[in-house]
């Protein structure tokens, strides 16, 4: 976790033990803004939705929330009605304990799919949230919200502008496929900047598809994927409005924020030792430069190479081959960070290679590939594969 400033004006955390994970550890967090907040949300694109997402999406595309319950441990997905009258019912008792109006409330879970959410329990312990929160326990939340995860996800930035003094903290959990279908990447980010909700979810989305949507672990989706952000405006700034300095600045320090949310995710990957950055250019365009970005950094042969340090690039530029990007071997550069391993789709030489496999010893490195097809590039982000990983999905529910 990097350090963070974790105080943003108007907002407060709390957290608590329900009993729904199995070790005594908190497993319940509010997340809670004292005024009405514009927000934004970016969900899963899996088919197979958690209860909690299908409360809480209608909800947020109103424009405003001011509460987020959280749980760990049970992810409320695949659990049909009941699910959804439990993820429903527990925002009704928060939004009456807060005195607010439920629809103000965004309820969100990860964990294990399939198994009814003790809602009771969580019931029980919404005062505890309610009475005990404080301005200075977002890292608290941070580690109540955590499953599979090594450690903790922080990052925040301050909005440098001449008209803006704001703060912007991000929070997340992640680290990969805890079980079939469940990446379980959930993000929340809080400012007490000014900033419409029209604004707001356009800057979201840009800065999701930069960040986490732009990260590997395992290749899958969860069904509870989330990211919400929610702007209070109480750093009594004037707000933010688009084709403006300060929106620009807001996006770029929100930029900042959630890429270093998910580059955290990736370097927590279950079992994962090195993080790697993809870096595609010389595509024909942007789009086809991510496509070939992505087929790489999701090739299970390639991250197996990561983790065995050796600078196999023939599985990268096999896996360049089989994107949807349009491409020439006999003109494709390779590089593992300053290092050239091929030149016009060719090898640079054993010695070139024993060079390059001392860079895939570092814990974080970059292949570049330069396609010379035009001015197209795009990143990507992603783990080794290694022998911790299976261990660890294997036994999760054991």
């Amino acid at each position: 976790m990097t350090h963070a400033d974790t105080h943003v004006k108007g907002f407060s955390f709390a957290v608590a033990i329900a009993g729904i994970k199995q070790q005594e550890k908190p497993d319940c967090a509010l997340i809670y803004s004292d005024v009405p907040a514009t927000c934004a949300g970016v969900y899963t694109r899996n088919k197979v939705v958690a209860a909690p997402l299908q409360v809480t999406r209608p909800r947020v595309e109103r424009g405003r929330c001011q509460a987020i319950l959280i749980n760990s441990g049970n992810a409320n997905a695949c659990t049909g009605a009941q699910g959804l009258e439990t993820a429903q019912h527990n925002a009704g008792v928060l939004a009456a304990e807060l005195g607010i109006d439920e629809i103000l409330v965004a309820v969100t879970s990860t964990g294990v799919i399939g198994v009814q959410l003790p809602g009771e329990r969580i019931d029980a312990i919404v005062p505890q949230l309610v009475h005990e929160r404080t301005p200075d326990q977002a890292q608290a939340v941070a580690e109540a919200i955590m499953t599979t995860d090594l450690f903790s996800k922080v990052s925040s930035a301050r909005l440098q502008s001449p008209t803006q003094s704001g703060t912007i903290l991000g929070i997340a959990k992640g680290a990969g496929m805890i079980h079939p279908n469940m990446a379980t990447m959930l993000g929340f980010v809080v400012t007490d900047a000014k900033v419409g909700a029209e604004l707001l979810q356009q800057s979201l989305r840009i800065a999701v598809e930069q960040s986490f949507n732009s990260i590997t672990v395992d290749g899958d989706t969860s069904t509870n994927d989330m990211v919400l952000v929610l702007a209070n405006g109480q750093a009594g700034d004037e707000e933010i409005v688009p084709d403006s300095a300060a929106a620009e600045d807001f996006q770029l320090q929100l930029n900042k924020v959630l890429l270093d949310l998910a580059k955290m995710i990736v370097r927590d990957g279950e079992g994962a030792t090195k993080v790697v950055q993809i870096h595609v250019q010389g595509a024909r365009n942007a789009a086809e430069a991510r496509e070939a970005a992505r087929s790489v950094a999701t090739s299970n042969l390639v991250k197996t190479a990561f983790f065995g340090e050796d600078a196999n690039w023939g599985r990268i530029i096999a896996a360049l081959g089989y994107s949807d990007a349009e491409m020439d071997a006999d003109q494709v550069d390779i590089w593992f960070d300053d290092i050239q391993v091929v030149h016009n789709g060719l090898s640079t030489g054993p010695k070139q290679e024993e060079l390059a496999t001392d860079v895939l010893r570092h814990n974080e490195f970059c292949v570049t590939l330069d396609l010379h097809l035009g001015q197209g590039s795009s990143d990507y982000y992603t783990s080794d594969l290694t022998y911790e990983y299976i261990k660890i999905n294997a036994d999760y529910r054991t």
